[in-house]
């Protein structure tokens, strides 16, 4: 027996505030689910995320209805629960998945915590945050209790694990129940497939980028979804990968070769179908970064949907020791160092500091830039 195990499709995710990626979101779940059909699987488990808000726009819920009224005229149902980005905050509240009960797709819920398909055991839980991290594990517990009696049995979660994320989980590894043939996890955007207990644990990861710091685990691994055989003792687990509709580009160029490498980038990009994201890192020597920034907007604007650009100056003009000589002026910039050092983060100490100078200066755009750098660098879920 067959199934396909996807999550994390974040329809509805606007990223960058642009239309295209919000399209390019739509796109590959439209591929998704006809490499599913093509795999003719017996049914699909989906691990949460289905959107990226609990209250989707419309395009999304048309998207999402489309995909799935397919899956159901080919005879493939699909078994889902709810994500943190798609739980809505409010006592009894449902999330946006219930309203395709009549389209085939089966929500598992608190009311409704497992299916039966073929004697193949179905069962989970929505997200949960970990202030609840109690309730869920009393709620797996009875899951796995019901589950007893089949051959065949699946655990839905859509939950961070502290061996994955240490900083970010809601579940500890011990917690989840060891006795199921495949634990089809969702919410971690990376590909990850681990022998757990009587079977596997994974991961499918997203079907596209959702955070710059992706890029590198996609060109590994791919994005996409998983075909997992469940007939034999040990699941056997097949990536699926999907063709994103555009590159996202990461490059580091050095500031005196800027003009050589931007025309370099420019020529590779020519050769694109779709114009690409780049992320590009300034770095060596000083130099001006509102002039860099106006030199990779000129030359590449008309060919990237969006410019990311990032700045590392390896050398930094000495300033003199405001203790020091009897002088009595203040260092702002080994101020804010010295304040910040028990965060332990050299990267909240260069935001700091790089906001501090490109603000003074007045280069407000620049200032945007840094910070929306800083904050898609996070591990965001």
């Amino acid at each position: 027996m067959q199934f396909a195990h996807l999550a994390d499709t974040h329809m509805g995710y606007r990223q960058y505030g642009l239309t295209e990626r919000e399209t390019d979101f739509f796109e590959v779940f439209d591929q998704a689910i006809e490499e599913i059909i093509s795999e003719r699987p017996d049914f699909a488990i989906h691990s949460g995320d289905l959107f990226e808000y609990s209250r989707p726009p419309t395009r999304a819920l048309l998207t999402a209805q489309h995909g799935i009224l397919k899956l159901k005229e080919a005879k493939i149902p699909i078994y889902a629960i709810a994500g943190n980005h798609d739980v809505v905050m409010r006592k009894n509240a449902l999330p946006p998945q219930i309203l395709y009960k009549d389209f085939g797709l089966k929500l598992i819920s608190p009311n409704n915590p497992f299916y039966v398909i073929d004697d193949v055991f179905i069962g989970g839980s929505p997200y949960t945050s970990k202030y609840h991290s109690k309730a869920l594990i009393e709620r797996l517990e009875s899951i796995e209790k019901s589950s007893q009696n089949y051959e065949k049995r699946i655990l839905v979660l859509h939950q961070g694990i502290d061996r994955y994320i240490p900083y970010e989980y809601e579940l500890k590894i011990g917690d989840v129940p060891q006795s199921f043939n495949y634990c089809a996890f969702g919410h971690i955007h990376e590909r990850v497939v681990d022998d757990f207990g009587a079977g596997k644990l994974a991961y499918p990861g997203s079907t596209e980028i959702w955070r710059s710091n992706e890029v590198e685990g996609y060109k590994k691994n791919g994005k996409g979804f998983y075909l997992v055989d469940i007939s034999g003792d040990i699941p056997e687990i097949e990536n699926i990968n999907l063709k994103l509709p555009r590159e996202f580009i990461k490059k580091t160029i050095l500031a005196s070769k800027l003009q050589e490498e931007l025309s370099r980038i420019n020529q590779y990009i020519s050769s694109l179908q779709e114009k690409p994201i780049l992320m590009v890192t300034v770095e060596g020597g000083n130099f001006n970064r509102s002039e860099v920034y106006e030199t990779l907007n000129q030359t590449l604007s008309d060919s990237c949907l969006t410019v990311r650009p990032n700045y590392h100056p390896t050398t930094i003009e000495s300033e003199p020791n405001p203790f020091e000589n009897g002088k009595e002026a203040l260092n702002i910039k080994k101020m804010i160092e010295h304040n910040l050092k028990d965060f332990n983060s050299e990267k909240v100490n260069q935001l700091a500091t790089g906001l501090l100078k490109e603000l003074s200066d007045g280069d407000f755009k620049t200032a945007q830039t840094i910070a929306q750098n800083f904050y898609e660098d996070l591990y965001d879920h």
